[in-house]
């Protein structure tokens, strides 16, 4: 079975990339495991000092599940399985290092989701991806 890991982060350009899963899938001639990530950047500097930890992870956790629910919908819509994850980090590195550890086939992303100009100045999360990963990366515009 082929194990896909699908970076989605709640843009518009996610629930295209959702869209054109189901359509992918439909043609493929085996089931694929379905693995949906979000990565939520870590909240840096004193943030610690006014709210405690379990506050931060709820906190991650709601905006995650935010960021998951576009196409959570159309992957329900359409009968697909699959699986949620939500983490923290670094984007890049975090999807990278998660489709080490889950030994996924393929990682399945958008080609921007924060727009044209946030990308130009902190650089391009589908650019550092294809950089680090030792799978195939497919970008879908």
């Amino acid at each position: 079975m082929l194990k896909l890991l699908v970076p989605v982060d709640g843009s518009d350009n996610s629930t295209r990339l959702a869209d054109y899963l189901v359509k992918w899938l439909g043609r493929l001639a085996e089931p694929a495991d379905i693995h949906l990530i979000n990565v939520q950047p870590a909240l840096h500097g004193e943030i610690g000092m006014f709210i405690n930890k379990d506050q931060i992870r709820d906190y991650h956790h709601d905006e995650g599940t935010k960021a998951l629910q576009s196409a959570r919908a159309r992957l329900d819509e359409a009968k697909v399985d699959y699986s949620i994850h939500i983490c923290v980090g670094d984007p890049a590195e975090v999807i990278v290092q998660f489709a080490r550890e889950q030994q996924c086939d393929q990682i399945v992303m958008g080609t921007r989701g924060m727009g044209k100009f946030a990308s130009i100045l902190l650089g391009s999360v589908a650019s550092k991806v294809i950089q680090l990963a030792d799978v195939p990366v497919m970008l879908i515009k």
